[in-house]
């Protein structure tokens, strides 16, 4: 590539809402295409339950990612109230081939379980890529809807967690509740 080449990336327009949960606030980012994100809101001076879009965004385009939002957001209240197991909505999974094919087998463990690093490296028939399963892993941009909690070191403790180990022991432990109470 010479100095005068550059690369154009098209901008996608992305929807936000705002959702209370026992977490903190959670900001849930839409694409057309899916849920494009789930963070704990930085901001916590703004109300939950409110969804914003740019003023560029109309039409099909906004009712498409207003659609995905408020399926976002009623799962993941779901999901906290130990009423939902398995997540639905359509996601807007943005990363390397090998950060989707990790996130795609994070979302094969089972609601209440959890399985190694080494497991999912082994999973993917990539065996000797325990690292960069754990990097992948912590690049995952809509935590809980893709289960990266559920990922813990192969001697069974917590390992890092984006949101902080507590974070991640809050959501294993209500996944072991309610699983129980399922039985």
């Amino acid at each position: 590539m010479g100095a005068d080449t550059y690369c154009l990336v098209k901008s996608t327009p992305l929807g936000r809402a705002l959702i209370n949960s026992p977490v903190g606030i959670l900001e849930l980012s839409a694409s057309v295409d899916g849920i494009y994100s789930v963070l704990l809101a930085k901001d916590r001076n703004e109300e939950a339950g409110q969804l914003k879009n740019g003023n560029e965004i109309t039409g099909s385009v906004k009712a498409a990612i207003d659609s995905h939002l408020e399926q976002g957001a009623k799962e993941l209240e779901a999901y906290f109230r130990g009423e939902l197991m398995q997540f639905t909505v359509a996601l807007d999974l943005r990363g390397t081939d090998f950060q989707r094919q990790v996130w795609q087998e994070l979302q094969q463990i089972g609601y209440g379980k959890s399985c190694s690093y080494q497991d999912i490296a082994s999973s993917i028939s990539r065996p000797k890529a325990v690292r960069a399963v754990g990097a992948a892993n912590g690049a995952n941009p809509v935590a809980i809807i893709v289960p990266c909690h559920r990922v813990i070191g192969k001697n069974g403790k917590l390992t890092g967690y984006a949101y902080g180990v507590e974070m991640k022991q809050f959501l294993l432990d209500l996944e072991q509740v309610n699983r129980r109470e399922a039985v």
